[in-house]
């Protein structure tokens, strides 16, 4: 089979590997469509990779035993690999998994973990179907695009009563648009690349602040009336942002962190928490039981479209990482076949 691979600072290419085969209840799927994520950071840094991607959709084509998937079934994939009985599993919240398996040790394979590749393998419990007629392109945003921002959106009870600030507008910030627009909240955003505040005002976002501005965080609260927004979701990962959230957030609302990241944020319990009554959690993935609820915005929602920015063969690899390494675009996806 093909599959990428980043081999130095600003490379990538296509390769050839051993086809993986079907072991236990780890199906083997057909890869139709990959959207690209955080990989482009090691494409900047030079880490050579041959395991590239966690999100994706595709085909069942090889089972080795009877399972809860078969061959032909339409599947979205999931990220990790949770070992599928622990309390976290069980319950939906796999990701959370602190008995991760290893796909190495348990396949006994050198391939099969790659999402930027025609075929993968997969436990069949993180093989959620597909809804009849819908496409590839579309069931794969159930991973990052629109997944964590839809948990948080559900954590926190989003709705159309609500105003939520969203900081940071990559492609993961603007599946938070998409999640938003869909339960009927206004929307304000923070953001400053002038791509992604265009797309975003095509959303239908109802205010653009510039994170540059010293009063940043006034002229979000002036516009809520002073009142803050009822909930916040960071999906930049810097403190600033971070910050922004908390500080533009109204007595009792809740800020959730989606974005990634190595840096600290200074929060005060007394000041940010205690006083105002505030709720800060994180959110790294959603629980898998809330899949049926996520195909419905995939399904339904209109913003989709401008969402997905780019369809790419996965052959111009090159082409599609310096893309991902830009600022203009939405989610990209891949197509391994082409």
């Amino acid at each position: 089979m093909k599959k990428a691979v980043i081999t130095g600072v600003r490379k990538a290419e296509i390769v050839e590997c051993p086809t993986p085969k079907a072991v236990g209840n780890w199906a083997l799927i057909k890869i139709h469509s990959t959207p690209m994520c955080t990989e482009y950071k090691s494409f900047l840094a030079g880490h050579e990779s041959r395991y590239l991607g966690h999100e994706a959709a595709g085909e069942v084509v090889e089972v080795a035993q009877p399972g809860r998937v078969k061959v032909g079934d339409r599947v979205a994939v999931m990220p990790q690999y949770g070992c599928g009985v622990c309390e976290y599993c069980v319950s939906g919240y796999y990701i959370h998994c602190r008995n991760s398996i290893d796909p190495r040790k348990y396949t006994g394979q050198t391939e099969g973990w790659a999402t930027y590749a025609q075929y993968m393998l997969k436990p069949d419990w993180m093989l959620p179907a597909i809804p009849e007629g819908l496409s590839y392109d579309r069931a794969a945003l159930a991973g990052c695009a629109l997944g964590p921002s839809f948990a948080a959106m559900d954590a926190a009870n989003v709705s159309a009563f609500d105003t939520v600030l969203i900081t940071g507008l990559g492609p993961v910030g603007l599946g938070a648009v998409v999640n938003a627009a869909y339960r009927g909240a206004k929307t304000i955003v923070v953001e400053s690349a002038p791509w992604r505040v265009e797309l975003a005002k095509k959303m239908g976002v109802t205010m653009v602040a510039d994170p540059g501005s010293p009063d940043c965080v006034k002229e979000i609260r002036a516009f809520t009336g002073d009142r803050g927004v009822d909930c916040a979701v960071d999906c930049s990962g810097a403190p600033q942002a971070q910050r922004v959230c908390i500080e533009s957030l109204r007595r009792l609302g809740a800020m959730c962190f989606v974005g990634e990241s190595t840096e600290k944020v200074s929060i005060h319990a007394s000041a940010d928490m205690i006083r105002n009554g505030i709720r800060l959690f994180g959110i790294w993935f959603y629980n898998m039981n809330l899949f049926p609820k996520l195909m419905e915005v995939v399904t339904n929602s209109p913003l989709i479209g401008l969402l997905v920015s780019h369809r790419l063969p996965m052959s111009d690899i090159q082409k599609a990482m310096e893309l991902s390494a830009s600022p203009e675009h939405g989610k990209i996806i891949l197509h391994p076949w082409e």
